[in-house]
């Protein structure tokens, strides 16, 4: 019987070295390199004749060597083989960059099979470092080869010889976690045919069979998982607030609530009253005014003698919070702190004090509010800011220094109610979907990069009036070889700033911002913006989180393909924070049909929700999941721009099966999968 926890190095053909790789993939078991998906396959079975080959197509082709391979030294670091290979229709030039033990690998006369990327022109065809193999050998080409992500000494052959070595090890054992009637219900093939055909597909129809049944079984799982997440909450017995008439707090506001504002409060309010803990997301827009949300429940939970934490992802952010939130609170009898990192030791001592005894009601901080020393008389409420940014672990932390404390989570990603039901299930969600009066509707352009120079001259003339501005670099990952330029996020930021600072704008104040910096270096950098002491922020998606700059009135975002619309609308949130008239300009070059509609979409409507849901039709659902921490198992197989039907149809068998056992006791191994796969988040989720 196989063990799917046993260690990955263990498995035969994989060892020591292996193992280390693939754990920079998060594979360390068993069923972790099994559940490693293919993220998507390339068809090598169709043969084409030379002379049909396609420029910017992958395509087989099967050719005879026609002369000696030449290697030629071009300077120290690089060496190329070149070779010409012909079949009955057409001559085909390859060329293999630093593999010089190629030359005497080809022999002339041999028939080989090559698949790779066509290039060159109508009359002179050619490829780069393809994939070969002797004709009839049918180890890389001749089938449907799966394509999996990959990281830095990870290759597609070293994971799919692992991959094919993990399934040889446990095929045989692999348990069926749908009841037998839900799978016969639904036409679901067995899980042995599901994984061996997901990772090597016989054909087609063995493919969409194998995932049909693989994203129907996450579906199920995830449905399942919060399900008993929420009856679980339900079982908790929460701190009952007071009842408390919300007038006094609204009256002491200097500006009155949106509806939406005063809808999410008293969704709040009725949770917090209920006597269970509360669990609620509140969803809005840049600029919707999520804080004043979060402000009214401090209040309620204050009336009832509960103190509140506030926890925010930067020492910046939280100082921004707390300059917000203290003159407020303050007038109404709510003492508040800040406590973060740089809090001088007399000062934190002192608010530790009053948090003990209970003299101050609101601590405001980033991660300095989960130290151990850190404990309060009576925590009731927790409140966290852009939720994604906190691994469920330190909310878990944050909840654990009060008994059952109630939870509100904070996030300006805009996520279409259909996904965000699988995402937040276990959250009730109130969705802010109205914008303050004198919120500004920010102009936005997709220009290509042939506009720099008018672009730059409309910064220097913004710049001259007294505003600021955003210029943001893609972060392109390791694996990701769309433009080579941006490979290292430090470089590509800080030589664009280079760039921008000595030929374009050697008058004006221009400084870089990457996520490779330190927190204090970041902190010092955004600091210096804030306080106008920066003109112009060069930087990556590392403010996509960021502080209220009032004065910034234009960003210019490059290579505006490489981000997922969402990533766009939450950097253009960015600006139009003030009272000035702000700007937008998305430059890319990528003249496809399919970015150029995305593109549109942003200079069509600032509408989050609404470029949300574009975003799910276009890209599927990467931007929602992956490394948002919201402390649910991530999606491996299952798309919800095009799995909707079996995302229906898998919450409806999952609801059917729960009212027949409610605590699926007579589904052991179903349950046993459930908890393991929902192990984190239900510590973190009360």
């Amino acid at each position: 019987m196989a063990d799917f926890s046993t260690d990955v190095r263990y498995i035969k053909g994989i060892g020591e070295q292996r193992a280390k790789v693939l754990q920079k993939l998060g594979i360390a078991n068993l069923r972790d390199l099994i559940s490693y998906f293919p993220r998507t396959y390339e068809d090598r079975r169709a043969y084409k004749r030379i002379a049909d080959l396609v420029a910017g197509e992958s395509a087989c082709v099967r050719a005879v060597v026609a002369d000696e391979p030449r290697l030629s030294h071009v300077r120290k670091g690089l060496d190329l083989v070149k070779l010409r290979v012909v079949d009955e229709s057409a001559a085909l030039d390859l060329t293999y960059f630093n593999q010089a033990y190629l030359k005497n690998t080809f022999h002339t006369g041999e028939e080989y099979v090559f698949y790779g990327r066509a290039e060159g022109t109508l009359l002179r065809k050619q490829m780069t470092n393809p994939l070969f193999e002797r004709a009839g050998e049918n180890r890389v080409t001749g089938r449907i080869v799966p394509i999996y992500p990959l990281t830095a000494g990870v290759s597609q052959t070293l994971l799919s010889h692992a991959v094919r070595q993990g399934l040889d090890a446990c095929a045989d054992d692999l348990t069926d976690f749908l009841p037998e009637d839900v799978r016969q219900a639904h036409r679901l093939c067995h899980v042995r045919y599901a994984y061996e055909n997901v990772h090597f597909p016989a054909d087609e129809e063995a493919l969409a069979v194998a995932r049909r049944r693989l994203v129907f079984e996450e579906l199920f799982l995830l449905t399942l998982g919060l399900r008993l997440l929420r009856e679980r909450r339900a079982a908790v017995a929460g701190q009952r607030c007071e009842n408390t008439d919300l007038a006094p707090f609204y009256a002491a506001l200097p500006f009155a609530l949106t509806r939406a504002q005063k809808r999410a409060i008293e969704d709040c309010a009725r949770d917090m009253a209920s006597g269970r803990p509360m669990n609620r997301l509140v969803q809005g827009d840049v600029g919707s005014g999520k804080t004043m949300v979060a402000a009214a429940a401090v209040w309620f939970a204050a009336q009832s003698g509960l103190q509140s934490a506030l926890m925010a992802p930067t020492e910046i952010l939280a100082e921004q919070h707390y300059h917000t939130l203290a003159p407020l609170l303050e007038g109404l009898g709510v003492r508040c702190a800040l406590l973060t990192a740089a809090t001088k030791a007399k000062a934190r001592r002192e608010v530790l004090e009053q948090l003990q005894s209970g003299a101050l009601t609101l601590a405001i901080g980033t991660h300095a509010l989960l130290s151990p020393d850190v404990q309060y008389q009576k925590l009731g409420l927790v409140v966290t800011d852009e939720q994604h940014r906190f691994g469920v672990d330190q909310r878990a932390s944050l909840g654990a220094k009060g008994d059952d404390p109630h939870l509100l989570v904070m996030s300006a990603t805009p996520i279409p109610r259909t996904l965000a039901l699988m995402i937040y299930g276990d959250l009730d969600v109130s969705l802010i979907d109205e914008l303050p009066p004198g919120r500004q509707k920010i102009d936005t352009f997709a220009v290509n990069s042939s506009y720099h120079a008018r672009i730059y001259a409309f910064l220097r003339k913004l710049v001259a009036e007294g505003r600021q501005a955003y210029v943001v670099c893609p972060m392109v990952t390791e694996n990701d070889t769309s433009d080579v330029r941006f490979a290292d996020e430090r470089k590509a930021v800080t030589a664009y700033a280079e760039t921008l600072q000595k030929e374009v704008f050697p008058d004006l104040r221009v400084a870089p911002i990457h996520g490779k910096m330190k927190p204090k270096e970041k902190d010092a950098v955004m600091r210096a913006f804030s306080e106008g002491d920066v003109d112009i922020l060069v930087s990556t998606t590392v403010i996509e989180v960021g502080v209220d700059v009032p004065n910034a009135a234009v960003m210019l975002i490059e290579n505006a393909e490489c981000f997922g619309l969402s990533q766009l609308h939450q950097l253009r949130g960015r600006v139009g924070r003030g009272a000035h008239k702000s700007y937008c300009v998305l430059i890319s070059d990528n003249a496809g049909e399919e970015n150029r509609q995305r593109l549109a979409v942003m200079t069509r409507t600032n509408d989050g929700f609404a470029i949300a849901e574009e975003d799910l039709k276009l890209r599927g659902p990467g931007d929602f999941f992956g490394s948002r921490q919201h402390g649910l198992p991530s999606l491996r197989v299952a798309d919800l721009s095009c799995d909707m039907a079996l995302m229906h149809d898998s919450r409806a068998a999952a609801e059917r099966l729960l009212a027949a056992d409610g605590a699926l006791a007579a589904h052991g191994a179903l349950r046993s999968r459930v908890a393991e796969l929902f192990e984190l988040g239900a510590g973190a989720m009360n």
